[in-house]
């Protein structure tokens, strides 16, 4: 029988994540302060691949493995070292998984607090927004020690199609902080540039067809481009989360 897995923060992304997860590992305990959001992936799951957790302490007693999917640093923070969160209630041995993107210096701050208690902790951010987490193709970019990664690793490897552990503790967060440096420069100049080409008098769609195939072609430029042709701009991930991720 496999290690209890508990799942925390069900939205756009922890929703999907925690939906493949239970695919490969049915059972596991999940919870988020909107209740709604238990009940909407209890309704589209196997009964018997989710289990809804009243609180966090019942993740924490109940589970070996915990996988946070969270907004800010802060709500992290409180979940695992606040007065009810997971570092009092887990047992010695267990793991945290945090995939937000969460600050560095929080980050290692988490996991020296629950090192002292006997726990451990891996930052493993992810990056692939609401599509690669509903079609189970994430990138994990994880930081922490290699005995813990190698025991979770099959639990990221449900969610993702790339698990790759980068260094030590924070250093997950430092590579995407780098992703993400990346994704947000690059997604800028592709709107400014199609709008210099527009009012010059350039078709944005032959404009895509010529420089797709040169280096200007990218994943990044390929999903802008769809979403400029179809006027189709429902986020992913919204902007305020993506401008703290940076």
């Amino acid at each position: 029988m496999s290690a209890q897995i508990g799942f925390i923060g069900l939205g756009v992304m922890g929703g999907p994540m925690a939906s493949n997860l239970s695919s490969k590992f049915p059972g596991i305990r999940v919870f988020d302060t909107d209740a709604s959001k238990i009940q909407r992936l209890v309704k589209t799951s196997d009964r018997t691949r989710i289990i809804p957790a009243a609180s966090i302490s019942e993740i924490g007693s109940s589970c070996e493995t915990v996988i946070l999917s969270l907004p800010t640093s802060e709500v992290v923070k409180t979940v695992i070292l606040g007065d009810k969160g997971l570092a009092q209630s887990l047992k010695p041995g267990s793991i945290v998984i945090d995939t937000g993107t969460t600050e560095v210096k929080i980050t290692q701050e988490i996991a020296a607090a629950l090192s002292e208690r006997g726990l451990r902790f891996l930052d493993a951010p992810v990056s692939g927004g609401e599509k690669a987490a509903i079609e189970g193709t994430l990138s994990f970019m994880v930081g922490g020690e290699e005995g813990a990664f190698e025991t979770c690793k099959p639990y990221l490897s449900a969610m993702g199609a790339s698990v790759v552990r980068v260094g030590g503790t924070g250093m997950g967060q430092v590579a995407k902080c780098v992703n993400q440096m990346i994704v947000g420069a690059t997604f800028a100049v592709i709107a400014e540039s199609f709008a210099l080409g527009a009012k010059a008098g350039l078709d944005p769609k032959v404009l895509y067809d010529a420089i797709k195939g040169g280096w200007a072609g990218s994943k990044l430029l390929d999903v802008a481009a769809r979403d400029m042709f179809s006027r189709e701009f429902k986020p992913g991930g919204t902007v305020d989360i993506h401008w703290k991720d940076l």
